[in-house]
């Protein structure tokens, strides 16, 4: 079964939709604004930001060589500014549109953003952060952002967090903190969580995670660690959570998972263990994974670990040979000793065994 990338990728269609659909929507904007102007035979003005006025309120885009606005329309409830280079924005930029929604900045170095920058807007639902230059976030800059769903902050300089940045947040469903310089968490980031759909922690650095990570959310359905320098699968980490269903953990150092690890993820619908240290795994580990009906249902991949293909692997021979329809790159598969193995096929191995 050979795995599309679409489907396997950190960055596949469902994540997009479920994590970053604003794109989708501010792409849909764009291109009503042009259909617009061009079937009134009017030509764009490229230094006037695109708006786009409707019965729920003002959408605004805006971008080079457009010239950023120094007033906004009240009723604006959706404002893209990407692509400016902005290294700072005034505190009371956002003063006079309490209607926000959306706020994307993405793609602009801010270096870091006042505590009441925010204030004005405490509707805002969707904010996007990504490829800046934060290096933190002040305490309580969250204080008036109850109705947050979706916060991104892919692709900054942050190199640690503190959970009181996150204090105020009450509705969030999608956090992603990918591609930023993370060596650890503190513990109780995400105790306040609950309702947490999708968290990206990919792409950092880190080595190990604190055993109390996820059980604030209670209805996780993705997890991104892949990318990171994470060395072993503690017992207990992913226990909290029984709605999991894309979990990614490719890319990291893992050496060793708990024999208990996967215990309890009774949805999981895709596991990526590619490109680590593995060379054997518990017995038991698999006992939780393939059985239901759906279970592991877009697949698995293991490919590209050092497999020692011996007697350790009796539990997981059995598991493969009974859910080989859902492997993917069997061919990238492989024993890495003993030498008499050495090059074979995993899955071969274990319909020999």
């Amino acid at each position: 079964m050979e795995k599309r990338e679409a489907t396997m990728s950190s960055r596949n269609p469902e994540q997009k939709q479920s994590l970053v659909g604003w794109d989708s929507h501010l792409s849909r904007i764009f291109l009503l604004l042009l259909s617009v102007v061009s079937a009134q035979g009017i030509t764009p003005n490229p230094e006037a930001c695109l708006v786009f006025s409707s019965v729920n309120g003002s959408s605004i885009s805006c971008q080079p060589p457009a010239q950023i606005p120094h007033s906004l329309p009240a009723d604006t409830i959706f404002l893209a500014m990407e692509f400016f280079n902005l290294t700072q924005l005034p505190a009371d930029f956002l003063q006079g549109v309490p209607n926000l929604q959306e706020l994307h900045l993405s793609s602009n170095r801010l270096e870091d953003l006042s505590p009441k920058f925010l204030l004005p807007v405490p509707q805002l639902k969707v904010l996007d952060l990504t490829r800046n230059s934060l290096t933190g976030l002040s305490p309580g800059f969250f204080r008036v952002s109850a109705a947050l769903c979706t916060l991104v902050l892919k692709g900054n300089q942050l190199k640690f967090l503190e959970a009181s940045w996150l204090h105020g947040l009450k509705a969030l469903r999608h956090l992603d903190l990918s591609e930023n310089q993370l060596h650890s968490l503190p513990p109780g980031l995400l105790e306040n969580f609950t309702d947490l759909l999708t968290l990206d922690l990919s792409n950092n650095q880190l080595q190990t995670l604190p055993p109390d990570l996820l059980r604030g959310p209670l209805n996780l359905e993705r997890l991104h660690l892949e990318g990171n320098r994470l060395q072993v699968l503690g017992e207990g980490l992913l226990a909290p959570q029984p709605k999991l269903r894309y979990l990614f953990l490719n890319d990291n150092r893992l050496a060793s998972v708990a024999a208990s690890a996967f215990r309890g993820l009774q949805k999981l619908d895709m596991l990526d263990l590619s490109n680590n240290l593995l060379t054997t795994v518990p017995a038991g580990l698999w006992t939780s994974l393939g059985k239901a009906a759906r279970n592991l249902k877009d697949g698995f991949d293991i490919s590209n670990n050092p497999w020692i293909c011996d007697q350790n692997l009796a539990d997981l021979y059995r598991w493969l040979v009974a859910n080989e329809d859902k492997m993917f790159f069997r061919n990238h598969t492989r024993c890495a000793g003993p030498e008499a193995l050495k090059g074979q096929t995993l899955l071969a191995a274990a319909e020999s065994h």
